[in-house]
């Protein structure tokens, strides 16, 4: 299912390292293709992170210091990098829903005005 916007891409690298935070910081570790699924379930298929975009937040997250990630065997019997969220990555988290909800308050303003 394609999302219904015209440019799912532009909206997505803007937010997508704070959907990844917020999906890792809600439960355990978490392995990269469940991180994509969880995205896509709770945005009711609105997102679908390709691995051509998650893998490389993910590890740009870590570098950032905003993940600790280990190898683990998954249900599955195969190995998978776990992500969980640090200290850091949790404030982080912290300024970027703020700073979200300041920016879609302001939009919401916009989209109010009458003309």
């Amino acid at each position: 299912m394609t999302p219904p916007h015209s440019q799912p891409s532009e909206l997505l690298k803007g937010t997508l390292d704070m959907l990844i935070l917020k999906v890792v910081s809600v439960g355990g570790p978490i392995h990269g293709y469940a991180i994509s699924q969880r995205i896509r379930q709770i945005s009711r298929e609105f997102f679908q992170v390709t691995q051509g975009s998650l893998y490389p937040a993910l590890h740009r997250l870590e570098e950032r210091g905003l993940l600790d990630a280990e190898w683990r065997d998954t249900p599955t019997g195969r190995e998978a990098k776990f992500y969980k969220l640090t200290r850091s990555g949790r404030k982080q988290l912290e300024v970027e829903m703020s700073d979200w909800e300041k920016m879609s308050d302001a939009v919401a303003l916009i989209l109010r005005t009458a003309h």
